[in-house]
């Protein structure tokens, strides 16, 4: 996605200024403690100086540009908030050629792909014209409004992607049938917001000189997004914490399954009462299937070696399964991992592909482009899912990461790292929750004001020269958060659930007719950009007709060169 910039002339009214508007199973308990939580501040003296280079330099401007892009998933649901049993629309173009508008592991899982941008409000128009566009190619189905799917009747009710006849159409669709048998489609069911990120470009000579660097241009870059990878996975925790927002579900997720640390919260709820984001949990993408997979990021070399052994080394139960029965393919192949995107994480490093080219050869190629973070739920309280504040704390915070000292991780860390990510995710608001750093005990609440104090030199440093100051504004929204647990988005939907005395499916359901409302009565469209839209889908469904007619060679023969390359 990051292979353009596109510029439009700005609105007289930004889109979503306002910072949100109305309303592996790991056991953290399993962790050792070795004495009573710290409240000493962590002092991260590399990053000190880093900040003070940055001023004293006269660089002050350095870390404004980055590029900038989301990709938003929504089901599509009835009205009466079925899952759609309907083809992606044709209107909407080929799911398979159609670089903005695409479907993820459903065909009811509508994908929206923003290309990047320098500036927030940009690419927060941008979704909002595609979501506007999207609503008048719908007919009467509706865009769930939440990350946790609504009401579904069996694993049968989710229909897998379809994507044509070529040899590359199959395998997408075969790789999702895979997905599906390995971890449920249940599970792929759930929605999620992807933000995109590159520093700008003028910021690599300040940082080489900052860092005192003598790699060359493109192996500096990629160790430098790795430092950042690092210390997400360290500092990461604190996402889920601020932005997370799905704490209850409809029972239907489940089928079935007793689950004993959830709560009933009538009607027809469950919750768990400190949560921050089920999706995030061992219920969602953090489950039980790839809890012995492990994959560093203290190297692009050592990355790209544990992903290759997970997409070159056979699974047993996998093999069980089959991999062509029949005539027919169940999954790709019967590995660790079909391949590189099966692998969840809440952060990865990306490169923008050629056709045919393996993420992690495209890695090898060019190195890293960008980085991808995957923990944001789609939120209920912004029409397109996300908004203004929650993206530039995301890039101050991209910025942090990467200016904080980030030292190899090893397992017996990266142990402790999974436990705060799972604990957060299931317990991030009970009351003086302790997480683990560096072997000791620390009070979430004491680490969390520690990052946010951190972030504020940066966000001084974005804000240079815009007296409205944006991003300290972002972060002083997040600071509240901490202070008052009660303003999270997860304590803000289970105190809608309380008022209005719906179920969590009846309250999803009333946000995703809101939000159809809200695109539709909006005055004036961007017609041109509606324009561009219709254009792009005619020309993906015109290019999904040439990429069939040219397939030459057998699915068969087009899946071994794939993994031979």
């Amino acid at each position: 996605m990051f292979n353009a910039v596109r510029k439009w002339a700005r609105p007289s009214v930004e889109y979503g200024r306002e910072a949100e508007p109305g309303p592996c199973l790991l056991r953290y308990a399993a962790l050792p403690r070795a004495q009573p939580p710290s409240t000493i501040m962590a002092v991260d003296r590399s990053f000190e100086r880093r900040i003070a280079g940055l001023v004293n330099g006269r660089s002050a401007a350095a870390l404004r540009g980055g590029l900038k892009g989301v990709e938003k998933e929504s089901l599509r649901v009835t009205p009466v908030g079925r899952i759609a049993q309907t083809p992606h629309p044709r209107a909407l173009g080929s799911a398979l050629a159609n670089e903005h508008i695409t479907t993820d592991y459903s065909e009811a899982l509508l994908e929206l792909v923003t290309p990047p941008f320098a500036e927030t409000w940009e690419l927060t128009q941008y979704l909002c014209d595609l979501h506007q566009f999207v609503y008048r190619h719908l007919g009467d189905e509706l865009l769930w409004a939440t990350s946790m799917p609504c009401a579904i009747e069996g694993e049968e009710s989710i229909p897998i992607a379809r994507y044509g006849s070529s040899n590359v159409g199959t395998m997408k669709t075969v790789y999702r049938r895979g997905l599906g048998l390995r971890y449920g489609r249940v599970m792929q069911a759930i929605s999620g917001v992807h933000f995109n990120y590159s520093f700008p470009e003028h910021l690599w000579p300040v940082l080489a000189d900052l860092l005192e660097s003598r790699e060359t241009a493109q192996p500096f870059r990629s160790g430098t997004y790795f430092a950042l990878l690092r210390s997400y996975r360290r500092h990461g925790w604190i996402v889920l914490y601020l932005f997370g927002n799905s704490p209850a579900l409809c029972p239907s997720f489940l089928q079935g399954r007793r689950v004993d640390w959830l709560e009933k919260l009538e009607p027809g709820t469950l919750y768990a009462p400190h949560a921050t984001s089920l999706r995030m949990s061992d219920l969602g993408y953090r489950n039980k299937n790839q809890a012995g997979l492990s994959v560093s990021v203290n190297t692009l070399e050592h990355y790209v070696r544990d992903l290759t052994q997970a997409i070159t080394t056979p699974h047993p139960d996998y093999q069980r399964l089959g991999v062509k029965v029949d005539g027919e393919y169940r999954q790709l192949n019967a590995n660790v991992l079909q391949i590189e995107n099966e692998y969840y994480s809440y952060i990865r490093p990306k490169r923008v592909a050629a056709s045919g080219e393996r993420p992690t050869k495209a890695l090898l190629r060019g190195g890293v482009q960008y980085v991808e973070m995957r923990s944001l739920d789609v939120s209920p309280f912004d029409p397109v899912g996300v908004n203004q504040a929650k993206l530039r704390f995301l890039e101050a915070f991209a910025a942090y990461c990467v200016l904080r000292a980030s030292p190899p991780i090893e397992s017996a860390e990266q142990a402790e790292l999974d436990g705060n990510h799972a604990w957060v995710a299931r317990e991030g608001r009970r009351p003086g929750l302790v997480l683990r750093r560096d072997g000791r005990d620390v009070r979430l609440r004491d680490w969390a004001l520690e990052i946010l104090d951190g972030m504020r030199a940066v966000c001084e440093l974005l804000d240079a020269g815009d007296e409205s100051r944006p991003y300290t504004n972002a972060l002083e929204l997040q600071v509240a958060k901490v202070h008052d647990v009660a303003l999270t988005p997860s304590a803000r939907t289970l105190q809608e659930l309380r008022t209005t005395g719906q179920s969590f499916f009846d309250y999803a359901l009333r946000m995703s007719a809101v939000h159809k409302s809200y695109f539709l009565e909006l005055h004036s469209p961007n017609a041109s950009r509606q324009d561009e839209f219709a254009r792009e889908a005619e020309e993906s469904l015109a290019a999904q007709s040439r990429t069939e007619a040219s397939d030459t060679s057998s699915f068969d023969d087009y899946l071994a060169r794939y993994f031979a390359a």
